[in-house]
């Protein structure tokens, strides 16, 4: 088996079929399986699954939220391909992945990959960044975008490049990493996992690589009312990178960054 891509589903009903089906089409020439790991919806979720894809793909169906840490872990546990494809049920494949797979597999070096996203109407959408220095969680843009063609989407070499972090919305990983690392940590609820896997890959000498020449649709991504969770999330990031100076730092910095968001009104509950 070559590739286990998982999808944690919570009430994406509505975005399933689209993100199933575009799997199916453009994963052709990998052996891959497909292990969907639901997260308690209270939708039609499981229904449709079971009447559209029952004998191609494997449902695990929780009867608790685990977040999407503790959903991709638990997925993880069964999956059998050497290299992981973790992948939002929000999401649109549009292009053959397999350069991706093809590429982990001609460098061992790589430890995490991503491919170039694009929201609901098709436009450029920043996927990667470079990992948090502590005084730039005073405004989150500052690590979230590496600057140059990554402001805008404009790749002139379409060539792999390496980043700091990548989205956990299609993140590829080779499995045995993922368990050298323990997968995601399932302190984060929701969001900054990735970013906290961005940086163990990292420590353990490997390379995260962005892949601009394959493009797939992210339809949701993040929203505004989310940022309470962003800001949670970077403080157990802060507690578990940063020490001394710089961990001081890194929670002064975030402590403005919520207060002003608070401020605008677009923290969330």
């Amino acid at each position: 088996m070559d590739l286990s891509i998982i999808i944690v589903n919570y009430n994406g009903e509505k975005y399933l079929d689209d993100c199933l089906s575009s799997i199916f089409i453009q994963c052709e020439g990998i052996n891959f399986e497909i292990i969907i790991w639901d997260n308690a919806s209270s939708d039609d979720s499981n229904k449709l699954i079971k009447a559209n894809y029952g004998n191609r793909v494997t449902l695990i169906e929780s009867k608790m939220n685990l977040g999407f840490a503790g959903g991709n872990n638990g997925a993880s546990k069964l999956a059998k391909g050497t290299f992981l494809l973790l992948l939002n049920n929000d999401t649109i494949l549009i292009e053959p992945i397999k350069p991706a797979l093809d590429l982990m597999k001609s460098d061992a070096k790589i430890g995490a990959l991503g491919i170039k996203m694009l929201n609901g109407y098709k436009r450029y959408t920043n996927s990667c960044g470079s990992l948090p220095k502590p005084y730039q969680l005073i405004y989150f843009k500052l690590f979230s975008s590496i600057g140059g063609p990554f402001l805008n989407g404009e790749f002139q070499a379409e060539r792999p490049i390496e980043v700091g972090w990548l989205s956990g919305s299609f993140l590829m990983t080779p499995k045995a990493l993922w368990d050298d690392i323990d997968g995601l940590d399932e302190s984060y609820f929701m969001y900054v996992e990735d970013v906290d896997y961005s940086k163990k890959v990292k420590d353990r000498g490997y390379k995260r690589i962005f892949m601009p020449n394959i493009e797939y649709i992210h339809l949701i991504g993040f929203q505004s009312a989310k940022n309470n969770l962003l800001v949670k999330g970077y403080r157990i990031y802060i507690n578990k990178h940063f020490k001394g100076l710089k961990k001081l730092i890194g929670h002064a910095c975030l402590s403005i960054n919520e207060q002003v968001k608070k401020f605008k009104g677009n923290y969330g509950d």
